[in-house]
């Protein structure tokens, strides 16, 4: 259902800081590593109008490191627990609320390694 990932300006700014303080060099790691932080979350993310204009693009097989059945298990679990529809408008955007929460999540981490990062992921 989703072919192409995007992620905002600010996010992208976001990912940079991230990967200067952790040292983790792939946007897709940090990228899968937001999206399961903000799955993690009780509540959906808020709706936003999130406007993909950065040059950060990935397929979603990159994204998902060749997990793709997988992490879009995972969207479509949680975006039933939470009422949204399937219909593929609405799952890529609720996917992008979930990706951009979630960098917001790591980059408001005081993460200043991989071991840091990872630590505060698993509280």
């Amino acid at each position: 259902m989703i072919e192409n990932v995007r992620i905002s300006e600010k996010a992208r700014n976001q990912l940079i800081t991230l990967k200067k303080r952790t040292g983790i060099q792939n946007w897709n790691v940090l990228c899968r590593w937001a999206f399961c932080l903000s799955l993690r979350e009780t509540t959906p993310p808020p709706f936003e109008n999130v406007i993909a204009d950065s040059s950060v693009e990935m397929t979603w097989r990159t994204f998902t490191g060749g997990l793709e059945n997988l992490y879009m298990a995972l969207l479509i679990s949680n975006a039933k627990k939470n009422s949204i529809s399937l219909e593929k408008v609405e799952l890529n955007n609720y996917f992008k609320l979930h990706l951009h929460r979630g960098i917001s999540y790591l980059n408001g981490s005081s993460s200043d390694s991989i071991d840091d990062l990872l630590r505060s992921l698993m509280k």
